[in-house]
């Protein structure tokens, strides 16, 4: 059975449970979708899977819904960190959202030397990212999480976590050498990609970037990239060869 209604929900999803909408997301059934009381829909997140939900009750600024039968089990995601300079309004509301479909579990902003970028609506990005999730058909949100300078995400990094930087500059392997020589090895560990801004990295954070054990320069091809072009292309290179990219074919338009 398929519902091409999405909602991601924090609450507990179990058969038989009566759930209770807030305002906002009433509203986004009623006046948005024009959905009515017995429609159907999916109801999910990490912890419980996804549910089929049926609406048991709609009224202005209120919806019930009563949850029905298991869609789809909980499972584990791919273990893929996103790490980037913030970028402009549009462009890094279009980066949290496909970023998203390509299956980031945290999306970490970092404030390097050339950042033109201040400020960062992080709730936006949230936002953004779950409609994706909604969309898509994942299970999980991503992490999104406060602004961290370089210095500060470089001393506090899980050193297991391996960490790809797009390099603009310097030595640097193709991104697909490297991980299919990881994938040979059948590391599957935690990994994360990291991008810089669109003026690119001082060479002084480029230094230091390279005599950390945990980072993996790699190249992006011989093409200049924009700043969230280059985060997408190095996540789909991750997925397609050390992520989830080898499952089922799940190619269809997103509206």
């Amino acid at each position: 059975m398929r519902t091409e209604t999405r909602l991601y929900l924090d609450d507990e999803l179990s058969e038989g449970r009566e759930i209770g909408l807030d305002r906002a997301r009433a509203h986004y059934l009623r006046s948005v979708l024009r959905l009515e009381r017995g429609a159907d829909l999916a109801v999910f997140n990490a912890r419980d899977g996804e549910w089929r939900a049926r609406i048991d009750g709609l009224g202005k600024g209120w919806c019930s819904l009563g949850l029905h039968e298991q869609l789809r089990e909980p499972r584990p995601a791919a273990d893929i960190w996103l790490v980037f300079a913030p970028i402009k309004r549009a462009r890094i509301d279009f980066l949290a959202e496909k970023a998203t479909e390509l299956g980031a579990a945290v999306l970490q902003p970092v404030m390097t030397r050339f950042t033109a970028v201040s400020r960062v609506n992080t709730e936006r990005l949230a936002a953004n990212a779950r409609e994706a999730a909604e969309l898509c058909g994942r299970l999980s949100l991503p992490e999104v999480r406060a602004p961290v300078t370089l210095e500060s995400l470089l001393e506090g990094w899980p050193v297991e976590r391996r960490l790809l930087v797009c390099a603009e500059a310097g030595p640097a392997r193709p991104i697909g050498e490297v991980l299919s020589a990881a994938a040979g090895e059948s590391a599957s560990g935690p990994w994360a990609v990291m991008t810089g801004p669109e003026g690119g990295y001082a060479q002084s954070e480029l230094d230091d970037l390279r005599r950390r054990a945990f980072v993996i320069p790699v190249g992006l091809g011989p093409r200049v990239l924009r700043a969230d072009t280059a985060a997408l292309a190095a996540l789909a290179s991750w997925q397609a060869i050390l992520g989830d990219g080898q499952a089922r074919p799940a190619w269809r338009t997103l509206d």
